[in-house]
């Protein structure tokens, strides 16, 4: 049940951008960075409603007549916004971290100003009371929400992005693939030039999944470096939100306004003095001299990956090499799939009932039951919904924490991949981010390959994935980067060094439309 679009409001805005959008001979918006594009506002070559403009007319043009389907709205306000902010730096001549920059905002964060859906008719027309931590920090910042993403259905799905608000979200490098989920609809939109960048969020794979079918940089912040308040959640005691971005910087400067402590969430207290000044610091061209990173053969057995995707890693690992990086290989966990399988816990009912009782007592939806009872779902998630049902809830708080050390076996299988690291003296360990590339529409039964899961989402690690390259056919693969707690620095310094040594990344050839 696609929720329609207002089409005088489309009509308006396209209208509107069409007729003030411009780039100037000197700057070509569409792969900008934001480095770039706040240079080019020092200059006068650009403006951040000129950016606005851009960005909706091609929303506009290309979203729905693609039948591309990332974006579920679009902000009213956006062209206001840019203007103040543009008339903020002509008063003042600086410029904020964010200032006048568009992003892509994943549709379970909260924003005041526009619903707020998680992917559910349940939630249509929701609009929460304040923005979500995250959101707030980077309008502080002066990033303006342009649109809200499309995501997989109370973000369940790893494997595709389908919703009862929007349908099917397609991947903008073939249409007729999926973007992986749960936040396909942020890294289609980036990928795809819709915003500079965006926001996602992870439990088990849905930032580093679609940052990997779209050839994005995706990264997943340990658990406790950014707020989780105000994003509808999945299983609170794994979710993360963070950037999707086109560049490593970008993920940087992103990070960098939304990282740190929350009284709101109070895992975040764990990042206390273990934030630096700046993650830009980290971006080095020879950042990966001497670093020593293992591959974990555990997860791209030969037998069990895409034969392009292997050929692929192969390469990453020679082109990591010679950029200095000292590889071990093996590293090899025979037991890692079936021992990261027992750490699951269905928190589901638990944790987004706490997020109905946040929308105050006139919520329409109140409970899991009532999206049940009401049939507010698409029907490829009903199950999920009787399941969460049927799991009930625990009298332990424990299963509820986000901090590892609150259960045992999380922290004793995170203790046994630190030991892992600590033994070979390692910075970090490599693998194929997905071991298949991105699958047909519809198609649920052929291998995946999707390494995500295993590791970050119970012992909190961080994790970055970075493009690897194409397969013959063009669709994009993923080398995913992990690191020790708080690492967050190091995983950037190397997915740096890595991005710009090999210079993977291209945007999608999208088929013309009617403008």
């Amino acid at each position: 049940m696609p929720k329609p679009r207002s089409a005088a409001l489309i009509t308006a805005l396209t209208a509107l951008a069409m007729t003030s959008c411009k780039q100037s001979a000197s700057f070509v918006i569409e792969e900008a960075n934001i480095t770039a594009i706040h240079s080019a506002m020092s200059r006068g070559d650009i403006s951040s409603r000129d950016l606005v403009a851009f960005y909706l007319d091609r929303i506009g043009s290309h979203d729905r007549a693609l039948d591309l389907n990332a974006i579920v709205i679009t902000n009213p306000d956006a062209l206001q916004q840019a203007e103040d902010l543009d008339a903020e730096f002509r008063r003042t001549g600086k410029l904020r971290p964010l200032h006048g920059i568009p992003l892509i905002i994943k549709d379970n964060y909260d924003t005041a100003d526009l619903q707020t859906t998680a992917g559910s008719i349940a939630l249509e027309g929701s609009i929460p009371p304040d923005d979500s931590y995250q959101v707030r920090r980077l309008r502080e910042a002066g990033a303006i929400v342009l649109a809200k993403s499309s995501m997989a259905e109370w973000a369940f799905s790893p494997y595709e992005t389908v919703s009862s608000v929007t349908g099917i979200t397609r991947n903008p490098y073939d249409l007729d693939r999926v973007p992986a989920g749960s936040s396909g609809g942020t890294g289609a939109a980036v990928a795809a030039n819709f915003g500079v960048a965006g926001l996602g969020t992870d439990t088990g794979n849905s930032i580093r999944g679609p940052a990997s079918h779209a050839a994005l940089v995706g990264l997943r912040p340990t658990l406790g470096l950014t707020s989780r308040d105000g994003i509808v959640p999945l299983y609170l005691r794994n979710d993360v939100g963070g950037p999707m971005a086109r560049s490593v910087e970008d993920a940087a400067r992103i990070l960098e306004v939304i990282a740190g402590s929350d009284p709101a969430d109070p895992v975040t207290a764990l990042s206390v003095g273990r934030i630096p000044a700046s993650y830009r610091e980290y971006l080095d061209l020879d950042g990966l001299k001497g670093a020593r990173i293992g591959v974990l053969r555990s997860l791209v057995r030969p037998d069990e990956t895409d034969p392009e995707v292997l050929e692929l890693f192969e390469k990453a690992i020679i082109d990591l090499a010679l950029a200095g990086a000292v590889i071990v290989d093996p590293i090899d966990l025979p037991q890692l799939k079936r021992e990261s399988g027992r750490l699951w816990k269905n928190t589901f009912r638990h944790d987004v009932e706490l997020y109905f009782a946040s929308l105050g007592a006139n919520a329409a939806t109140q409970s899991l039951e009532d999206v049940l009872a009401d049939g507010l779902f698409h029907p490829s998630v009903e199950r999920r919904i009787r399941n969460a049902l049927s799991s009930g809830s625990s009298e332990n708080e424990k299963l509820y924490s986000a901090d590892p050390a609150d259960d045992a076996g999380r922290s004793a299988f995170k203790a046994g991949i630190l030991a892992i690291m600590t033994e070979h003296d390692l910075q970090a360990l490599i693998y194929p981010t997905w071991n298949h590339p991105p699958r047909k529409i519809g198609d649920l039964d052929s291998p995946h390959g999707n390494n995500s899961p295993f590791i970050p989402p119970h012992t909190g690690q961080p994790a970055i994935t970075v493009p690897m390259g194409f397969t013959q056919s063009g669709l994009p693969t993923g080398l995913q980067i992990l690191g020790w707690p708080f690492g967050e620095g190091d995983l950037l310094r190397f997915a740096y060094a890595y991005e710009q040594a090999t210079a993977h990344r291209r945007s999608p050839r999208l088929p013309p439309v009617a403008h």
